[in-house]
């Protein structure tokens, strides 16, 4: 009885351990979660809520709304069996999240606010009103209904300075909502007088670095877009410089945001160099959204499984759901396969073009098709999930059957809208100066693709701050990946750089960057 005892005194370790990396490392949270045995309810004895709220949180952190609802369902039902009021207002604020983001005019969302508010006083929750407070303000600012939000905020705005040295987070959420309305309503006296009350809390001890970090790349977002409209190119190079330092605490939105602005700003000064540089990290980011995305689509595609899986043991009909089980599957497999199909077209059309001129027109008309593609994907993957989610919370069978033939009509329509992912890195930069690839390979075949690619930067002029940009690493990498370059090539290196023997060898090749 002792060791059993002692075993679950250990598992609800992991929650307590999962809780603290929430907000730092996700990953590690996810570690920590999966390592409690299935049924969770099982081997966890007074906290079962407290996981399935962090559990929520980890879903919405990866977009995942269908599951971080269930979650934080689940997360509500135990918290008020448990009589942990403080949980079940912080799930009822992501219930909220959850169906604002599907219809944010639907009375539900509004309902689980106002519960939130009612559950934290139970809780005895001191800054519970102040959370209530701030998320209502956070949907209108969503909404763009800027001055309404800012409204909301400055009524509680002393509110949320007078709890800054207990929980400076209100405090630094507000004021950086205030510089992004007021910068978007064309005020930059409030602008700058809320950044500067803003960037003040950063040494604040309650501080969360990463909500802080992220917060201040999203405000100079707003700067560098202001600056590029008005054509301010020197103040929109700088804060793209300092964004640029951020890149690990930008939301997914915030760094697409980040990489099209670049991408302009350096068409807008010709630098033909950095255009094809972003448009690379443009491209590998938005594979690994694609590749983000598919995963959540098919998860909901599971989820969707088994909701028909229920539905069968309710009725008699198996035959009827089974074969509409099977019609989704073939639906999805469709979609994949036009992905792929698209792209192995696009392949080809790339390995046709010739010369310099025809090669880059190209890669920009391709770049911009492609850009509209993933956006549709996007959306369309979005409007799925919504579909899917109101779905799962019909309480009537015969409905629930209803609205998925509708849903796997609609997927039929829209599938041959659909595209596949794009080309690798590798593949890329092959395609833009086939004679270095190849003849590097057949000089060095000992050299791996990451290091082609960093020789092929080298060759073409890049610094190493700016090979780290382009491949998404540190400046010490590349260093590091430099020496182990030279060691390879096995050139007389006390009388040339590796840059030298580069330039020497290959100044043959021609390449569009040059």
């Amino acid at each position: 009885m002792l060791c059993y005892a002692q075993d679950f005194e250990g598992y609800e370790r992991f929650v307590d351990s999962a809780e603290v990396y929430i907000d730092y490392d996700v990953e590690k949270t996810i570690t920590f979660l999966d390592s409690i045995p299935k049924p969770v309810a099982d081997y966890l004895t007074g906290n079962i809520a407290d996981y399935y709220i962090i559990k929520s949180l980890i879903y919405d952190e990866k977009d995942d709304f269908v599951k971080s609802h269930q979650a934080c369902s689940l997360a509500l039902k135990y918290a008020l069996e448990e009589g942990n009021y403080e949980v079940a207002g912080e799930a009822s604020i992501e219930l909220f999240s959850c169906f604002y983001y599907i219809n944010d005019k639907d009375p539900k969302a509004y309902k689980h606010l106002e519960d939130a508010r009612d559950y934290y006083k139970l809780s005895g929750y001191k800054h519970g009103d102040l959370e209530v407070d701030i998320t209502y303000a956070y949907a209108k600012h969503l909404d763009g209904e800027y001055e309404i939000c800012n409204a909301l905020i400055l009524d509680k705005l002393d509110a949320y300075k007078s709890v800054k040295d207990d929980d400076v987070y209100y405090y630094m959420f507000a004021t950086h909502m205030l510089c992004h309305n007021y910068l978007e309503l064309k005020n930059l006296d409030s602008t700058y007088r809320y950044f500067s009350v803003f960037r003040a809390l950063k040494d604040n001890p309650t501080n969360n670095s990463y909500n802080y970090n992220s917060f201040e790349a999203t405000i100079h977002m707003c700067f560098a877009e202001a600056h590029f409209e008005n054509k301010q190119m020197d103040s929109t190079f700088y804060y793209l410089s300092k964004l640029s330092k951020y890149r690990k605490f930008m939301a997914d939105d915030v760094e697409k945001d980040f990489l099209k602005l670049s991408i302009e700003s350096h068409e807008f000064s010709g630098n033909e160099k950095a255009i094809k540089a972003y448009k690379d990290s443009l491209r590998l980011f938005e594979n690994k959204m694609y590749k983000s995305i598919m995963t959540a689509s098919f998860e909901a595609n599971e989820d969707l499984i088994k909701t028909e899986t229920k539905l069968e043991a309710l009725d008699n009909e198996k035959f009827f759901n089974g074969v509409l089980v099977i019609v989704l599957l073939l639906g999805f497999t469709l979609i994949s396969f036009l992905y792929a199909s698209f792209y192995r077209k696009q392949k080809l059309k790339v390995a046709s073009l010739d010369d310099q001129s025809s090669n880059l027109s190209y890669l920009k008309s391709n770049n911009e098709k492609l850009a509209v593609k993933v956006q549709g994907l996007e959306d369309y993957i979005r409007s799925l999930k919504k579909e899917i989610k109101l779905i799962s919370t019909i309480g009537e069978v015969s409905t629930q059957r209803i609205k998925i033939k509708e849903l796997y009509k609609n997927l039929h329509l829209n599938s041959s809208t659909i595209i596949d992912k794009s080309e690798n890195h590798l593949e890329l930069v092959n395609d833009l100066n086939v004679n270095f690839f190849q003849k590097i390979n057949e000089m060095h075949p000992q050299l791996s693709n990451s290091e082609i690619i960093i020789c092929y930067y080298l060759y073409v002029g890049f610094k190493n701050k700016e090979i780290a940009v382009f491949l998404n690493t540190s400046i010490r990498a590349i260093e590091s990946k430099r020496y182990r370059i030279t060691k390879k090539l096995d050139f007389c290196r006390g009388k040339m750089t590796l840059l030298d023997y580069l330039k020497e060898t290959f100044k043959g090749s021609e390449t569009v960057l040059s």
